[in-house]
């Protein structure tokens, strides 16, 4: 309940306007795979909190995680499928442990944001690059829709996955390009089947809440430092 009370009017608008063109588009256009509409639904509450840091938003990205995989099977977007059930959702299991170790005193349950050291940003560009070469070939050889989208979907996933689980404000911006790249995917699968329209308009409005999210944590972040300055003994 506290966290309720913690949202803001805006937040309250976002999250009602985005569940609802999420749910209007999915019977707007006679979808009967009722998991579509779960599944969307329950990321874009995902994404309400962790845009406030807090730790159960990473439980509903789990979960998330499991519908989004069924979903990409049924287009055989597996770069999508593996993606989400092999990476995202195990590393949203990381950062679920990352933030409950790390949370920001007397904020509520607010996770500590984190700035990487510069020698982690050469170690996460060489993750990201390595990874996404491997997924290229693996998903070629699977016969992958949208290749080069899949993979690009892959590399965007995964940067922003690493950066949600070292608390960087910056996983947002990495989720609101992927967000970009699985509208355009989720457009493309439309042309053959209207039923994923949904889909397409899920992560449309997911770019909304990334974008609030890197803002969001953007505040929370100079917050958190103007707070542990003035508690610095002079």
């Amino acid at each position: 309940m506290k966290f309720f009370k913690s949202l803001n009017v805006a937040e309250w608008i976002i999250w009602a306007t985005s569940t609802a063109a999420v749910t209007v588009s999915f019977f707007l256009f006679e979808n009967r795979n009722y998991h579509y509409l779960i599944g969307a639904l329950i990321g874009v509450a995902a994404l309400v909190f962790v845009s406030k840091g807090k730790p159960i938003g990473q439980v509903l990205t789990v979960v998330f995680g499991v519908f989004y995989g069924v979903i990409s099977y049924s287009f055989r977007y597996y770069g999508e499928m593996i993606t989400y059930l092999g990476m995202t959702a195990p590393m949203a299991v990381v950062a679920l442990v990352s933030w409950l170790k790390n949370p920001y005193k007397e904020r509520g349950g607010e996770v500590r944001v984190n700035r990487l050291k510069t020698s982690e940003r050469v170690l996460f560009v060489l993750l990201s690059a390595a990874v996404t070469a491997a997924f290229y070939f693996i998903l070629k050889a699977l016969n992958t829709n949208n290749l080069l989208v899949s993979t690009l979907s892959v590399l965007t996933s995964f940067t922003a996955s690493y950066l949600t689980a070292r608390r960087s404000r910056f996983y947002a911006v990495c989720y609101a390009l992927n967000d970009v790249v699985l509208t355009a995917m989720w457009i493309m699968a439309s042309i053959t089947d209207l039923t994923y329209i949904p889909m397409a308009v899920c992560f449309a409005a997911f770019f909304v809440l990334d974008f609030y999210g890197f803002v969001n944590w953007s505040r929370m972040s100079k917050k958190q430092r103007t707070d542990d300055s003035a508690a610095k003994p002079t």
